[in-house]
């Protein structure tokens, strides 16, 4: 999708503080981080949501979450992380192309929900 925020970031059309790349994903720091550790991993196929993911996307998701540790832990987030996809409107989705969000740092993460 040529007008995609997470698209033009991968055709280099926009700059991100990229952390790591490979052929088929591309992870940089968040630009509005909600911890002192705080990136994304995208994959570099436009898909709108985690609800669009086919069984044959498996590879590519489970590449993104093994990756989630790897680059966590380079990131000084060896004791724990959260992981995070949200996924449509009502899940709390701004950017409609699929991105998972790797948040940690020195200290514990509040609770995620409060109902």
């Amino acid at each position: 999708m040529s007008d995609c925020i997470f698209c033009r970031i991968v055709r280099g059309e926009i700059p991100c503080g990229k952390i790591y790349e490979d052929e088929d994903v591309l992870a940089f720091k968040d630009i509005h981080p909600q911890a002192p550790v705080h990136f994304l991993i995208i994959p570099k196929r436009h898909f709108t949501s985690l609800a669009d993911a086919l069984p044959a996307d498996a590879p590519l998701l489970g590449h993104m979450l093994a990756l989630a540790p790897r680059l966590a832990a380079d990131l000084g987030c060896a004791e724990g992380f959260r992981t995070i996809v949200n996924t449509g409107r009502v899940g709390g989705q701004e950017v409609y192309h699929l991105h998972l969000h790797v948040l940690g740092g020195e200290t514990p993460l509040p609770a995620m929900l409060k109902y």
